[in-house]
Parts: structure tokens; C-alpha cells; sequence
């Protein structure tokens, strides 16, 4: 019984926790396309939604790109801040750690006004759906703790007689009903 006990109780807490750790999503930013000129980036992101804990990944040939972080002012006139450093790895990974808006463009000469740059708002972390309810589990002294009706358990007589089902359902009937 200690061990039906101890399941449940493994049971309910992987149902809490697994799918709050499973919901991070990788988002390589234009799909198959990656992080170039001439792609719609505005069309690409609202097809998606991004929530904290997701990764954006930006995937491009290194030397030919990079990638800036900037404010939305920066992204609007496609201004390369002075005082930030570009990723430029090929396949940067960005961790979106808050929520809001979050604004990205290429810093080559003439990318940023092609459609290299990219806005995506991030949302908070979303909540896991509810678990099921789960059935209350006895303990070892044969309570169950719930809002419910207390019903006593305890094991059924022995058979002396003959034992056929009638008999056994009709008193199984009663012991459950006797309190109500």
C-alpha cells in the first residue's frame, strides 16, 4: 500500500512538473530559409508564439550576416547600435528570458531595409493545463482523506456457506450504503 502511495503521489508531481520543462520551443528563425535579405520575417513570426524560455536560433553563412539586438527605434530606422556586439557565430542562439517585444536586424550594409530584421513579442511562460483530479489513495490504516462522506473499510467475513456472487454483491451493497 506504501508503495501505491508513494506512485500517485511520483504521478501527480511528473503531471505538475514535465510539461512546464517540455514547452520550451527552439524557433530557427526563417524555418529552412534561415537569417538572410529578402525573407518576411513579419509573416514568418506571426505564424509563431513565442513564450519565455523559448530560443530563437539564427542560422546563416558566418561573414555574410550577423545578428544585432536592438530597441525599436533601432529596428525602425534600422540604426546598428554603437554600443553593442553583433552575434555572429552562424547559428546564434538566443535564450528569450522576459517578455515584451524584442527587435533583431542584421548589421550589414543595406540588410536591415532588404527585410533582414525581425520583431516577435515573447509572452510569459504558459501555464501547464490543470492536472486530471486524482483519486484519493487510502492509507494504511484504510481511511481515506477527502470532502467526501467518510466510508469505513474493512475487510470482508470470511465465507462460511456457499459463496455465490448474489451474496457477495448484496453485501457489498450494504456496506457501502449504510451511511448514506
Amino acid at each position: 500500500m506504501a508503495t501505491l502511495s508513494r506512485l500517485s503521489i511520483l504521478v501527480v508531481i511528473a503531471a505538475i512538473f514535465l510539461p512546464s520543462i517540455a514547452i520550451a520551443t527552439e524557433f530557427v528563425v526563417g524555418d529552412d530559409q534561415g537569417w538572410r535579405p529578402g525573407f518576411d520575417y513579419t509573416a514568418w513570426a506571426a505564424s509563431k508564439v513565442f513564450h519565455v524560455g523559448d530560443t530563437l536560433v539564427f542560422k546563416y553563412s558566418v561573414g555574410e550576416h550577423n545578428v544585432y539586438k536592438v530597441d525599436g527605434s533601432s529596428f525602425q530606422s534600422c540604426t546598428v547600435p554603437t554600443n553593442s556586439t553583433p552575434m555572429t557565430s552562424g547559428d546564434d542562439h538566443v535564450l528569450l528570458q522576459t517578455e515584451g517585444k524584442k527587435w533583431y536586424i542584421c548589421g550589414v550594409a543595406g540588410h536591415c531595409s532588404a527585410g533582414q530584421r525581425l520583431v516577435i513579442t515573447v509572452l510569459p511562460i504558459s501555464s501547464p493545463p490543470a492536472p486530471a483530479p486524482v483519486a484519493p489513495v487510502p492509507s494504511l490504516d484504510g481511511t481515506v482523506a477527502s470532502d467526501a462522506p467518510e466510508v469505513e473499510f474493512s475487510p470482508a467475513p470470511a465465507p462460511t456457506g456457499p459463496w455465490t456472487m448474489k451474496n457477495k454483491n448484496k453485501r457489498i451493497f450494504q456496506r457501502f450504503f449504510k451511511h448514506y
